[in-house]
């Protein structure tokens, strides 16, 4: 997820039906410059070689119920778009979903020239990357340790999974986190070495003593392994704790 403002201006984007190294490429409607999806660097056109490069935000894959519970006030994009019938938008476990043949192959879509064995072909990650640094953490993983403390382009960082899907990167300063127990674990918290309380939230880890102590979040990829090693090949990948 990227924003859209360029140069201070907020600007509509659109897919130009074409590929590269079997990923997206996205044009703007203001400049009709093609940007590249998964790095957010102009690929061709007029802001090709600029220093000009999309905000990444972050993103959380999660489901509806969890989502729901954790931010009861949330807004809903309505199905009915008026581009494309509500019926593209099932979800993606239901079998009417349009690609829902796609998640379920383990053959990708299109050839993929530059592979690694390090991971299945569509295994599913979350991928950080810090000053030039990269590293992938799939979310299989994740799932089993669900606070990872680790370091990456000189920053360090955890991980913080919640629920069944949920994962997040955050930066942790000088702290070093591990699961909280009982009912706060329940919550959505995590505790540091001392045993104090840390709310997961959207934007940042928050201190649950005092609300003014935060470590903010660090955007990251979501994206299957083949996509991630076709435009990062010298990644790092967490191999699971022991």
């Amino acid at each position: 997820m990227y924003s859209t403002n360029l140069n201070g201006e907020r600007v509509e984007f659109g897919t130009s039906d074409m590929l590269y190294r079997s990923n997206k490429l996205m044009y703007d409607r203001k400049t009709h410059t093609l940007w590249n999806q998964f790095t957010g660097v102009p690929a061709a056109g007029p802001l090709a070689g600029s220093q000009i490069r999309l905000e990444l935000l972050p993103v959380v894959t999660t489901t509806w119920e969890e989502w729901l519970k954790a931010h009861p006030d949330t807004t809903v994009l309505d199905r009915e778009t008026g581009i494309y019938p509500g019926r593209f938008y099932e979800s993606e476990w239901d079998e009417r979903s349009i690609y829902f043949g796609y998640r379920e192959s383990p053959r990708t879509m299109f050839p993929v020239w530059r592979k690694s064995d390090a991971l299945i072909t569509k295994g599913q990650l979350i991928g950080l990357n810090i000053n030039g640094e990269t590293k992938a953490y799939p979310l299989e993983d994740l799932r089993k340790d669900t606070v990872v403390n680790d370091e990456l382009g000189g920053q360090a960082l955890v991980v913080v999974t919640t629920g069944h899907l949920g994962s997040r990167a955050y930066q942790r300063g000088e702290e070093a986190f591990s699961v909280a127990d009982g009912e706060e674990r329940a919550g959505g918290a995590i505790a540091d070495s001392s045993g104090q309380l840390w709310r997961v939230e959207e934007d940042a880890l928050v201190r649950e003593d005092d609300s003014s102590v935060r470590l903010p979040r660090i955007p990251t990829h979501n994206a299957y392994w083949f996509g991630w090693y076709s435009f990062y090949p010298d990644t790092q990948v967490y191999r699971g704790q022991e």
